[in-house]
């Protein structure tokens, strides 16, 4: 499904977006204690003029005339000016009040938090208020000075001061966001829309070594990656054509196998009349003949069989698993007293939901091959069939007590024309098997092979759709 929304849905532009909002939050911490000092510059800054006002007061040994005294108060845009000095507090400069002091602030032992509190107070009060503000005098001139002034004019001075800042770090934010695109699209933008572009083209033709990626990115991560997708895309590409082969020598193989078949049965109606013959030596040799053609035959049909790959799904029906492996085990006539017998063990009443013929097919085969390995011993022997049930899967059983499959035979127990062990085998019996199981959502496993016998499971779940699961 492709991504709707344009630039923003790209790494690019999300990188970008997040770059500005990165840099703003990184403005907006710097912006809060900054307007504090701002505020307490400009409060020193009234102090230090409201001082320099009293000064000139103090200066003249006459009384200041209440123009001249006005001027200076104008001047230093406060109200009343008080110093403090040899434990006298002294009212230097007055004027009328317009209105009662709403607050009072003490920058003498102001700190950080107090600063950024009575900042942001300020901003958020849009009267004019009065302000009565204590502080230090400069030159260690008195205990301490004290004025009252307008609200107004400082938070003025405050926003036009907020503003600028805020504008300057837009500003600082875009370039910044700019320059940072510019590298993100350099270093790693560009080089994952080359590995994408090189995973379209490779996608187009799987099977064309030239398209397959040729690493040589800078960045230590994308480097690793490239280098992973070219040692998939080869592996992939080599599978590509091992499987091709194998579909065309598959081919090949179905086609001498159609009319090897065909051959072989005409031989095989020439061999039934040969039995009949009066030559005592062709009369001996003709069974062996038909059995040897009987094989070939059965290789034949069992390689266009496997090759079809035409395993209808299984039809799930519930029956009764004991009268199976009953009706299994008296076909294949193993019965008490032969060289090899059967043990069932499966309780009457076990029920099971499965495809009656396939699992009938599979049950076959193990005994079967069961069979052959005893007999192959030339001891006599035992084959159990045993079944259960738990919450989850129904489970089946099959041991014997021959001699155990070889090393080399377990390794591709289950690979086709790989697995067999008997002479003349196809090895297509297990594949068959384990394919018909898997049909079935279950898992054909070999449990032990040793000196004391072979043991098959067959797990078989419950669950009708793997979804329901979950």
């Amino acid at each position: 499904m492709r991504l709707r929304g344009g630039f923003l849905n790209t790494l690019s532009g999300r990188f970008l977006l997040l770059t500005v909002a990165f840099v703003m939050l990184a403005e907006v911490m710097i912006f809060v204690p900054s307007i504090a000092r701002f505020r307490a510059d400009f409060l020193l800054m009234r102090l230090k003029e409201a001082q320099i006002a009293s000064l000139a007061q103090l200066a003249t040994s006459t009384d200041v005339s209440p123009e001249l005294q006005a001027e200076l108060l104008k001047n230093a845009a406060v109200f009343n000016v008080v110093l403090r000095r040899d434990q006298v507090r002294q009212l230097i400069l007055s004027s009328p009040i317009p209105s009662p002091i709403a607050a009072t602030f003490d920058l003498r032992m102001a700190g950080p938090v107090e600063l950024i509190r009575d900042a942001a107070a300020a901003l958020l009060q849009p009267e004019n208020q009065v302000i009565r503000v204590i502080g230090n005098p400069v030159e260690d001139a008195g205990l301490l000075i004290e004025i009252t002034m307008e609200s107004g004019p400082l938070r003025t001075a405050m926003l036009d001061y907020g503003l600028r800042i805020l504008a300057l770090s837009a500003l600082i934010s875009v370039v910044t966001a700019f320059f940072l695109f510019l590298a993100v699209q350099r270093l790693m933008v560009l080089p994952i829309r080359r590995v994408v572009r090189h995973m379209q083209a490779y996608a187009e033709a799987p099977e064309d070594a030239r398209r397959v990626i040729e690493p040589n990115a800078r960045v230590s991560e994308l480097r690793v990656a490239e280098e992973a997708l070219m040692a998939m895309q080869t592996q992939l590409t080599g599978a590509l054509r091992q499987k091709e082969r194998l579909a065309q020598l598959g081919s090949a193989v179905a086609k001498i196998s159609h009319d090897l078949r065909n051959i072989l049965t005409t031989a095989q109606l020439f061999a039934d009349r040969l039995e009949g013959s009066v030559d005592p030596t062709v009369a001996r040799s003709a069974p062996k003949l038909i059995n040897s053609i009987a094989r070939a035959v059965n290789l034949c049909e069992s390689t266009l069989a496997f090759g079809k790959a035409e395993e209808l799904p299984p039809r799930l029906t519930r029956f009764p698993l004991r009268r199976l492996v009953e009706d299994l085990v008296d076909g294949e006539g193993l019965v008490i007293g032969g060289p090899v017998t059967c043990l069932i063990d499966v309780p009457p009443g076990l029920t099971i939901r499965a495809d009656n013929e396939q699992l009938h097919r599979v049950l076959t085969n193990l005994v079967r091959n069961a069979r052959q390995a005893i007999e192959a011993a030339g001891a006599e022997g035992t084959i159990e069939i045993s079944g259960g049930e738990s919450d989850a899967e129904w489970w089946i059983r099959i041991g014997d007590s021959g001699p155990g499959l070889p090393p080399k035979a377990r390794e591709h127990l289950f690979a086709a024309f790989q697995g067999s062990v008997r002479r003349g085998g196809t090895g297509l019996g297990l594949a068959i098997a384990a394919e018909l199981v898997r049909g079935h959502g279950g898992s054909l496993v070999l449990a032990r092979s040793d000196t004391e016998g072979t043991e098959f499971i067959i797990h078989l779940p419950k669950q009708n759709d793997p979804a329901e699961a979950t």
